[in-house]
Order: C-alpha cells, then sequence, then structure tokens
C-alpha cells in the first residue's frame, strides 16, 4: 500500500529521458518529466555544468535558487561533447533511452554529431526534441534568444506594462517555461503515437514559436481591428473594469466581466445607478467609457482597505483578489492546503511542485538537485538494453 501511495503520482515511472539542457527552458522539460516519474538523465559539460547552476544570488544549499528548483528528482553525468569518447558514450546511452530532449544553441548538435538523425538511426523509437530560439527554417534560423529577447519580438512586451511608460518583460520566464511545456505536451504526443506505431520520431518547438502562441489573442485583435492593442497596464482590452485598483492600503484586482456581475459590483459600491447609465450599461459601452468608469470606481475603492471590498465583493459573487507579494504567497493558507510547497527529503528546501494530481496524489520532490557528475559512475547502468 505505502509503495502504490509513493508511485500513484509517478505516472512516467519507467520512462528514460535524456536532457541536454541549460537555462531554464530544457532544464523546465526535464523537471516535469522527473516529477512525473521518470528517469531524468542530465548531461552536464564537466566545466561548471549548467550555467544555471551559478545563477545567484540567491543561492541555495550551494546552488543557485534557479538551478534547485529546476533540477530535483535528476540524476547528473558529466560529459565532454567534444571528446569523441564521451560522445559515443552519449550515443550508447541515447540507444537505450524513449526520450532526448535538447536546448543547445541551433546548430549545434549536427557540429556535435549527435543530431536527430544520428540518435534516430541507433534507436528509431527514440522523441528526440528539440527546443531552439526562432525555428529551424527562416531568415533567424541561426540566431540564439533568450526570454526576454523574445519577449520583445513576439510582441509580449508591446502589450505589456503601462502606456507611455518603458517597456517591461513579464516577471515570470513565461517563454523558456512555456517552450518546456510545449515540448512536453510534444513529447507525450509522440509517445503515445509511438505506442500504436512502434516508431519515434522528431518533436521540434522554439521561443519564438511559444512566444507567437502566448499572443495568440492580442494578434488575432490586430488583425481584426487593423490596430495594435498596446499597453494597458493591469487592464484586459476587451472588458471592463477588468483590472487592478488601489484601495486604501494595496492593489486589488475586480474582474466584473459581464453585465450581472458588474450591476452586483456597482450595489456593493454603493453606486447602483451606474449599472443602468447608457454610458456603462453594457460591455462594449463600458469598454468604450473604461476611462471614466475607472476614474469613478477608483475614487470608492480607495476609501476602504482591500480585504473590507474583497470581503464585500466576495459575499455576492463578484471575482477579485489583492495583489500579493511572494513572501504572502508563500504563507497563504490555501497554498499550504493544496500541497503546493513540498520540501525536499533533508528539509532544507521546500520547492514549488507540479500544479497536477493524480487520484489526489501530487507528484512529489524525492531529490534535491544533484551535484555536478554525481551520476558519472552509474552511466553504463543506466542502459537498460
Amino acid at each position: 500500500m505505502v509503495e502504490s501511495a509513493n508511485t500513484s503520482a509517478q505516472p512516467l515511472l519507467g520512462l528514460v529521458v535524456i536532457e541536454i539542457g541549460h537555462s531554464v527552458s530544457g532544464p523546465y522539460v526535464g523537471q516535469i518529466f522527473a516529477d512525473l516519474g521518470a528517469t531524468v538523465i542530465k548531461i552536464e559539460n564537466p566545466n561548471g555544468g549548467d550555467d544555471a547552476r551559478s545563477w545567484g544570488p540567491p543561492f541555495w544549499e550551494g546552488q543557485s535558487a534557479v538551478f534547485q528548483t529546476l533540477n530535483r528528482n535528476k540524476l547528473s553525468v558529466s560529459l565532454d561533447l567534444k571528446n569523441p569518447s564521451d560522445v559515443a558514450r552519449l550515443v550508447k546511452l541515447a540507444a537505450t533511452a524513449d526520450v532526448l530532449v535538447q536546448n543547445l544553441r541551433p546548430g549545434l548538435v549536427e557540429k556535435l554529431g549527435i543530431g536527430p538523425d544520428v540518435l534516430r538511426r541507433a534507436n528509431d523509437q527514440l522523441i528526440y526534441c528539440s527546443l531552439g530560439a526562432f525555428g529551424d527554417v527562416g531568415p533567424l534560423q541561426h540566431h540564439t534568444g533568450y526570454d526576454p529577447l523574445v519577449q520583445a519580438f513576439s510582441g509580449i512586451m508591446a502589450v505589456t506594462g503601462e502606456a507611455e511608460r518603458p517597456p517591461v518583460r513579464v516577471g515570470p520566464s513565461i517563454i523558456d517555461m512555456g517552450s518546456g511545456l510545449w515540448c512536453v505536451i510534444g513529447i507525450l504526443a509522440a509517445l503515445a503515437r509511438r505506442a500504436q506505431t512502434g516508431e519515434g520520431c522528431a518533436v521540434s518547438t522554439s521561443l519564438y514559436e511559444t512566444g507567437l502562441a502566448w499572443m495568440n489573442i492580442p494578434l488575432a485583435n490586430s488583425m481584426a481591428s487593423g490596430r495594435d492593442a498596446g499597453r494597458s497596464g493591469s487592464e484586459t482590452p476587451m472588458l471592463a473594469p477588468y483590472r487592478a485598483f488601489r484601495a486604501r492600503d494595496r492593489y486589488l484586482v475586480i474582474a466584473a466581466g459581464n453585465d450581472n456581475l458588474f450591476r452586483r459590483m456597482c450595489n456593493v459600491l454603493g453606486k447602483p445607478e451606474w449599472a443602468k447609465d447608457p454610458r456603462f450599461m453594457a460591455n462594449a459601452d463600458r469598454v468604450g467609457n473604461r476611462t471614466e468608469l475607472n476614474r469613478l470606481i477608483a475614487a470608492e475603492i480607495g476609501s476602504r482597505d482591500a480585504t473590507e471590498w474583497v470581503d464585500a465583493l466576495t459575499a455576492v459573487g463578484v471575482p477579485c483578489a489583492p495583489l500579493q507579494s511572494p513572501t504572502e504567497v508563500i504563507e497563504h493558507p490555501q497554498t499550504h492546503a493544496l500541497g503546493m510547497l513540498q520540501p525536499t527529503p533533508d528539509g532544507k528546501m521546500s520547492l514549488v511542485a507540479l500544479p497536477l494530481r493524480f487520484d489526489g496524489m501530487r507528484p512529489q520532490v524525492r531529490t534535491a538537485a544533484p551535484e555536478l557528475g554525481a551520476d558519472n559512475g552509474k552511466v553504463e547502468q543506466l542502459a537498460r538494453r
């Protein structure tokens, strides 16, 4: 029974994944597979390993906090991929693996002799996933890319932040982590196809493609209207009121996205007449007159603390939430009730878990991130056939 409980949230137990990943995007793919129970073998350069090991401060138990959270539950094997004997070890290992994911700079895997054509000749069941910067075709196919560059180039920065202010990036690494998610989706789809055909395949995506995917609604709006939406702060351009307002002590977001919710909000604010005002009666009217509407709402919200408004609005079903700091998020009882902060086995760190449960069980943090080359001695045993 204990063994069943420990493994029920590891649906990918038995799967072998090789990660030739660095920074955020590639390691995030590996992190997800490792959390789901796969054996993830992280290949690192013997000279310093993954650059993210030194991305600090803050450092946490000897490595950067970034590295610790993205590389738990993995094995680390250090190989010099410029050394033919180490390349041969990798090829031998890949011949026994289910999946290989890499996010090396464009053209490097072909130069090193570890591209998909080479490795899939040795293992026709291998799912080989490449995560590039701008894709493998087109004028930018050989360019390198990083999260903020692609947030800028894909237009995300053009619709993020406030008008007439300098551009800002979305705080979390949504391009890197979003690309990692697309890799996972693609690999799982390829594994499902392999279960039917017995054959692996090459899967590919890129940071830029992910940026375009995140921009699907703004790009659709621009194509439909012939205009660029621009930056609208915390607002959603096609809905009003749908933004952050400053209460007496902090900001809160109100999302009164339809006529009924708007009417309820007006009643809570003590302004029922707003719901009958021709300027605000329908969403299109409110969007067209959002400047005046926001001014009126802000004047009322600023008179009381956020908690008072949240309690009153929540009581009538109007969606709202206070703006929390990361520390407040960590301490909030809802975060703890969900079990989203999981300690490492030694209890020295707590890491954010996967947002998934299987039959009520969440995948666990089983091991902390490995030391560089910690599993070099196991590389031969890692071959399954």
